[in-house]
């Protein structure tokens, strides 16, 4: 195995300098060399231990939990003890990389916390012919790492802090999903911990070769949701069809990006002319959208935030390989802008790097309510009209409260519904609602029944859900919104489930009992066994 890790990447660049790159054995024998520290933990942090309050509170600050203990990890031996211990006292256990769950999925009612935050290697494997990158990872160092050494990427999310662990299983996506896929499109393989019917754990490896007989587990792992079937403790990346030596040619290559931004004021911008804007950008992800369209090389999302923080963006971008990529940005720019009857207070673009801090967006923690729903096809104008009024409300402000739409489509609708778990192959925009930001409890009925109430009102005629139609797509699990349980806010009669897997529930249900006959992985929202 060749590892390019944390602790031997500075030892691989210096010995092997250029080699390095190309993963060559003067590479290999530096990355093995410099892979002599004992790993890490590990570690125990109990009740009462300085380290505690550390552990307890989840990114959304609304979750405060109140586990027996966390057990910290740094190899998968550490996992599969860290598993059977909890499992023999009768724990329940919670999996925890980023922390970044929106809803209370790794606190409430968890015992044994597993922390695999220290568990983050990101390197080139040789045996398995594809990326390594175990569950600890923030996107962030997953994305450096993989540029840096290699000039690839994986079309993840732009939030830099958000853990792998758990963003990989749900199907995370980012801006350049529409180009290359979703995450999951390139995932290769998995190693999970798993428990039998026993109580027994054991480290299982499933890839997507149709001959191996856990397919069926990484298929799980490809949009069924974190917490469901087990603990990945790492995740193999090569895209299909890759069939070089060279890891370079494994992912998708990227490099220097090409974007502009346009800015509306609040003050300047009417009912109709948010009506406009906000159907011109539909309109073009509608025409633009289909599988080999040229323009799905281009990514964009519009930030509708409250009129408290006075503005509202669209941003667009393209890789700066892309033959006429300034004049695709100008085009989708000046279809969107078409008659909006509003004046920009600000047009700007640039050409910066992959790794540019500007190209990376903030996820600051504090307590936050969120929201989700894809589309088929853009909102009607009374739907837009919802949103303006919600956004325009003088009983409400808060600059963290916005209304997102990001584009979709492209690739990722080119893969059938039931090929991955991610079922969403249909959609043109993804779109997040999120009140976030506020600091106390006393502040948490008047942020949440905002977004509550405008979720409900844009989706009054789907009992305030976007069920599927010939509209709406359903929702997004790694936004999870354990709303949708109740049925004072779901009163369209359609589950939770069919909103998020669709279809491919039951199968995912069949996985669960399989993989997991105790059901010991579970929580609010998690797969009910067959």
């Amino acid at each position: 195995m060749t590892a390019l890790s944390r602790r031997g990447f500075l030892a691989g660049t210096a010995i092997g300098g250029a080699s390095l790159v190309a993963g060559t054995s003067v590479a290999t024998a530096a990355a093995e060399a410099a892979r002599t520290c004992a790993p890490f933990g590990p570690v125990t942090i109990p009740v009462g231990d300085p380290r505690y309050l550390s552990v307890q509170r989840a990114h959304n600050t609304r979750y405060v939990g109140s586990p027996d203990y966390s057990k910290v990890v740094g190899t998968p031996a550490h996992v599969v003890s860290a598993v059977g211990d909890a499992v023999a006292a009768g724990k329940r256990i919670a999996a925890r990389s980023g922390g970044h769950c929106m809803e209370n999925f790794t606190t409430t009612d968890v015992k044994a916390l597993i922390d695999l935050s220290q568990l983050d290697e990101v390197y080139y494997d040789e045996a398995k012919r594809a990326f390594c990158v175990e569950p600890g990872a923030t996107i962030g160092r997953m994305a450096e790492t993989l540029f840096k050494g290699w000039g690839v990427m994986i079309p993840g999310t732009g939030c830099a802090a958000v853990g792998v662990g758990g963003h990989i299983p749900g199907g995370g996506y980012g801006f350049y999903s529409r180009r290359y896929g979703i995450t999951v499109d390139h995932l290769y393989a998995i190693e999970v911990v798993t428990v039998d019917a026993a109580g027994t754990p054991k480290l299982v490896v499933a890839t997507r070769e149709a001959t191996d007989p856990n397919r069926d587990l990484w298929w799980a792992h490809t949009g069924g949701g974190g917490g469901n079937f087990g603990i990945v403790t790492k995740y193999w990346f090569r895209s299909p069809g890759a069939t070089s030596t060279d890891p370079r040619k494994l992912l998708p290559s990227t490099g220097n990006q090409r974007a502009r931004m346009v800015m509306y004021s609040w003050q300047g911008m009417s009912e109709q002319s948010f009506i406009k804007l906000i159907r011109n950008y539909s309109n073009w992800f509608e025409a633009n959208s289909a599988p080999g369209n040229p323009n799905t090389k281009l990514w964009g999302t519009l930030f509708a935030n409250h009129a408290a923080a006075g503005t509202i963006g669209v941003l667009a971008g393209v890789e700066d390989t892309v033959s006429g990529g300034q004049a695709m940005l100008d085009a989708h720019f000046n279809s969107i802008m078409a008659d909006v009857g509003a004046t920009p207070i600000a047009d700007f673009g640039e050409v910066t790097s992959w790794l540019d801090p500007r190209n990376w967006v903030s996820d600051p923690a504090g307590r936050q309510k969120n929201k989700t729903a894809d589309l088929r096809k853009g909102y009607s104008d009374a739907q837009i009209s919802t949103i303006y009024r919600y956004l325009n409300d003088p009983g409400y402000s808060n600059a963290n409260a916005l209304v997102n739409m990001t584009g979709f489509g492209g690739q990722i609708n080119s893969v059938a519904s039931d090929a991955t778990a991610a079922v969403h192959r249909d959609s043109i925009l993804r779109v997040y609602f999120t009140a976030g930001g506020w600091t106390g409890e006393w502040e948490d009925e008047t942020h949440m029944t905002w977004v509550r109430n405008l979720y409900r009102d844009v989706y009054a005629t789907t009992g305030g859900v976007p069920v599927p139609n010939a509209t709406n797509g359903g929702a997004f699990i790694n936004y999870a919104d354990s709303d949708l349980l109740d049925p004072a806010w779901n009163t369209s009669g359609v589950p939770w489930h069919t909103l998020y897997y669709r279809d491919n529930y039951p199968r995912l249900q069949r996985i669960k009992k399989r993989y997991d006959p105790r059901n010991v992985f579970k929580h609010s929202m998690s797969i009910v066994p067959a």
